[in-house]
């Protein structure tokens, strides 16, 4: 019964960065795998990254170099760094879980989410 929190999400203008966290209630028994998904207004989620239980991360295309997943397993924390921040990267960011050790960037993967966390980028 993991319950997630995000935090960190803001307004900032192109070029920025923001670090979002990711809190996981419930013991770090949940977090084997941990990612991060995002939904722009009127479209469908998607994935952004995910950091498996060896600390191996996946990115999309589209966030390589500019964002980076990790994890405090310790403080049951997962962060997302994200810089050079474009317009198309505004959208409600999730942060996901699943007891499963694979880690593929999927949706269908992640049974437990949190409620979001908007990001919001200017030009």
């Amino acid at each position: 019964q993991v319950v997630l929190e995000e935090s960190g999400g803001d307004s900032v203008q192109s070029g920025g960065s923001l670090r979002l966290s990711c809190v996981a209630h419930g013991g770090a028994g949940w977090t084997a795998c941990m990612g991060w998904f995002r939904q722009v207004q009127g479209k469908e989620r998607e994935g952004v990254a995910t950091i498996d239980p060896d600390s191996v991360a996946r990115y999309v295309d589209s966030v390589k170099g500019r964002f980076t997943i990790s994890r405090d397993i310790t403080k049951n924390t997962l962060y997302l760094e994200m810089n050079s921040l474009r317009p198309e990267d505004t959208a409600v960011y999730y942060c996901a879980a699943t007891s499963s050790r694979a880690c593929p960037i999927s949706l269908n993967w992640f049974g437990f989410w949190g409620q979001g966390t908007q990001v919001t980028v200017s030009s």
